[in-house]
Order: C-alpha cells, then sequence, then structure tokens
C-alpha cells in the first residue's frame, strides 16, 4: 500500500523554501552514488517560487538533467508553456542552475501532438537508464480536480499503459503527459499542493480506497514512501 509522508507548511512562502530543500536534497544525495541525477519537474504556479528558490542552490547542476512530466502542446515561448515556466523561474539568469541540461518538449514545431510525443520518448529513452527509463525524482502538482502530469479524470491517457509518453487534453489544451507507467518509475515523488480549492482533492489523493479513475493521481503508487508538501490552506482535511 502506498504511504504518504505529508509535511505541512505555514503558508506558500514557506512551501515553497519547503519543497526547493528537499529538492535539493534529494538531488545532492543521489550525486553522491551516481554520476548524474536525473529529476522530472511539473508546471503549475505553485512550483514556481520554489524554482527560483532551487536554482540558486549551490549544486553540482552540471550533472543535473532535467525534464518535463507534461507539457501543453503551445509554442515553447507562451506563458502557458511548462518550459517557459521553468525558463521563467529555475534557470532564471545567472542562477547555478543555468549549468544542468533541460529537455524541453517539442511542439508545434513538430506537426502533431503525437509526433511530439513519440519525439519525447524518444529523447527519454536516450538519455535514462532503464526500461522503463527511470528517474531520480519526480515532481508531481495535483488539480482541484484529481489530475496529475496531463492525466485528468475520464480521458483515454489514463487507460495508456503500454506507452512511456501520450496525448491528453484537459482545461482547452492538448497536451504531451507521462504515462503511469513512467510516473511510477522513479525513486522519489513529490507531491506540491497548495491553495483552498485542493483540500477535496488531496483528502481523495490521500484516502486508501479512492479510485484512480475520479482521481487519476492515486495512479502514483510506486511502493516507496510518497512525500506530500503541502501548505495549510490547502491541509485542513475534515
Amino acid at each position: 500500500m502506498t504511504e504518504y509522508n505529508v509535511q505541512v507548511s505555514e503558508d506558500k512562502n514557506s512551501l515553497a523554501f519547503a519543497a526547493s530543500d528537499l529538492i535539493s536534497q534529494i538531488i545532492e544525495s543521489t550525486l553522491k552514488n551516481k554520476s548524474r541525477a536525473k529529476i522530472a519537474l511539473c508546471g503549475g504556479s505553485t512550483p514556481k517560487a520554489a524554482y527560483s528558490l532551487l536554482g540558486k542552490k549551490n549544486i553540482e547542476w552540471s550533472n543535473v538533467d532535467v525534464f518535463l512530466g507534461d507539457e501543453r502542446w503551445v509554442d515553447n515561448e507562451s506563458q502557458d508553456s511548462n518550459c517557459f515556466l521553468l525558463k521563467n523561474s529555475l534557470f532564471n539568469k545567472g542562477n547555478p542552475s543555468l549549468e544542468a541540461s533541460f529537455f524541453c518538449v517539442s511542439t508545434i514545431e513538430l506537426i502533431s501532438p503525437q509526433e511530439s510525443a513519440r519525439d519525447y520518448e524518444r529523447i527519454l529513452k536516450m538519455n535514462l537508464d532503464g526500461d522503463p527509463p527511470k528517474f531520480d525524482l519526480i515532481l508531481l502538482g495535483l488539480g482541484d480536480d484529481g489530475h496529475t502530469a496531463s492525466l485528468f479524470p475520464g480521458s483515454d491517457a489514463l487507460f495508456v499503459q503500454d506507452e512511456l509518453i501520450t496525448v491528453g487534453e484537459g482545461k482547452g489544451h492538448q497536451r504531451i503527459t507521462f504515462t503511469s507507467k513512467l510516473l511510477n518509475s522513479t525513486d522519489n515523488v513529490i507531491f506540491l499542493v497548495s491553495g483552498y480549492s485542493k483540500q477535496k482533492a488531496l483528502k481523495r489523493l490521500l484516502d486508501k480506497n479512492e479510485s484512480w479513475e475520479r482521481t487519476p493521481a492515486k495512479l502514483v503508487s510506486n511502493t516507496s514512501k510518497i512525500n506530500v508538501l503541502v501548505d495549510k490552506d490547502a491541509y485542513p482535511l475534515t
């Protein structure tokens, strides 16, 4: 059974510090045993402050490979793009993190979202070891509808089991996303959750009887302990 390690922060600011500290600890611990650390990050407004803090840390960034767990099929310079988000937070000018290798998802420069998914899967297989490719850390958000990455309730993407990357759709965008198979191929998982609107989704995530079809975040169920970092607004479970 999946075990959740819930850590509650006072507010959004302290949550950002807690997230950046834990991510950096995992990277540094990984680099004590491996030549490179492979991490996948999420988009959304909640992690942006954490990424800005993380980018300033004196990690051996030249030995870190950064990937995205999902991406909207939009121009990488669009403000809706997760690639754009990371370039303007984690990879801000002057941050030590600029030395890391960052693998954006190729989107509208390719002919279709399906082609983007195939291209991104090829990149992952080239740059990670294992079958399926294995990450040292995957950071995930939690939508108020229970989605994570771009696996939305009621979408066909939930049922893709043989592929690593698939095409999903949610909130008006076609999206390239890790499948559940790839989301569970990692040594460390962190959910980052903030705000009153996430209370119901968080309660369902932590409920051992909850269905993954209603709350796709439940698909992340690897045997290791899953860290859930939340602020007080998201946490009061009644």
